[in-house]
């Protein structure tokens, strides 16, 4: 799961929802997906409730919502268009060359100790959340097991600053749960893990020959949900009060892709 997908984005088009600029823009959008309104509409309210809201604020929320939804169109395409996703070098075998990044082969001698201080991290504590049980894997199972498909996201200087998995790749079905974590800190938010998940993809896709990559996340929120449909991911579902963390039950939404 990606409790775990908890960064960033690639993908085929600039507009992964086949969406286009809105009325201000003289074009007409596919209808956004009733689950993912309902995914949106679900994580705003339980923002609202922690707040406090009573009936009346939830009304003037809807009318603010409503005049904003009709204000500058200029600032609404800012909003609603994803910016330019990364170019991908890269053959479809590691080490991937991401014009910027690497993302090399595990090799556990050399990169385990550092994983591990990555997992103890609060950013990090997700990225081997088993997404049955609730509860973290255990590394060395993950690693042993051929299940299992980890890569480490390098600078030009070598220098490791993340990780990117395929959990559970079911060869038959040909399909993986895909988790990414940038573990130093200094490099979060840069862009990085969404290119890094671009090659990422392109691997699963055309060097193992998966047809369906997916993702869980406890990140419902617009931002996220938008950051993973530039990857090309779709919403699929989601998961009510699906775990129980830190003394609260948590929806889990589901989101995946597929090679058409």
């Amino acid at each position: 799961m990606m409790v775990l997908a908890n960064e960033e984005r690639s993908a085929p088009s600039p507009n992964p929802t086949g969406a286009q600029d809105g009325a201000a823009g003289g074009q007409t959008r596919d209808t956004i997906p009733e689950v993912t309104i309902e995914a949106i509409a679900r994580n705003l309210f339980k923002e609202a409730q922690r707040y406090g809201f009573q009936q009346v604020d939830y009304l003037r929320l809807v009318n603010q919502l409503l005049e904003l939804s009709g204000g500058d169109g200029e600032r609404n395409r800012q909003l609603n268009t994803d910016t330019d996703l990364p170019r991908l070098v890269t053959s479809p075998r590691m080490p991937l060359d991401g014009k910027g990044i690497w993302i090399r082969e595990f090799d556990a001698a050399e990169d385990r100790a550092l994983f591990a201080r990555w997992l103890e991290e609060m950013h990090g504590r997700f990225f081997l959340l088993s997404s049955i049980t609730a509860k973290t894997l255990d590394i060395d199972q993950v690693l042993r097991s051929d299940q299992n498909i980890l890569g480490v996201i390098v600078l030009p200087d070598a220098t490791p600053i993340g990780m990117m998995a395929f959990l559970d790749v079911d060869r038959w079905q040909q399909k993986a749960e895909l988790r990414k974590l940038i573990g130093e800190p200094h490099y979060r938010g840069r862009g990085f893990a969404r290119q890094a998940s671009a090659l990422w993809i392109h691997y699963g896709l055309h060097g193992l020959g998966l047809k369906k990559i997916y993702l869980n996340t406890l990140q419902t929120n617009m931002r996220n949900i938008r950051l993973n449909e530039a990857l090309g991911f779709r919403v699929e579902g989601i998961l009510r009060k699906e775990f129980f963390l830190d003394g609260e039950h948590h929806d889990v939404l589901r989101m995946a892709l597929l090679k058409e």
